[in-house]
């Protein structure tokens, strides 16, 4: 079975830090030029994953502020 692609394990990652509460509702994300470094991967790859968790509702973009634990509701697991 190939392995995930990078996106994929940084968005599961994330997804791991929210379920467990080390994120919680309103922490800021670190930047996308962090992420790159902290995880060896590009900015394509950063922005992938965001775009996934936004679309799940997880995780909500500030213009000029950056990224941020979105708050949850019940119908999100």
């Amino acid at each position: 079975m190939p392995a995930k692609p990078k996106w994929a394990q940084l968005a599961d990652h994330i997804r791991e830090q929210i379920a467990s509460g080390e994120l919680v509702p309103g922490d800021k994300l670190p930047s996308t030029a962090q992420l790159c470094r902290e995880h060896g991967v590009s900015a394509g790859v950063v922005n992938h994953a965001m775009i996934v968790l936004k679309t799940e509702g997880l995780v909500e973009g500030v213009h000029g502020l950056g990224v941020f634990v979105a708050e949850q509701t019940d119908a999100r697991s």
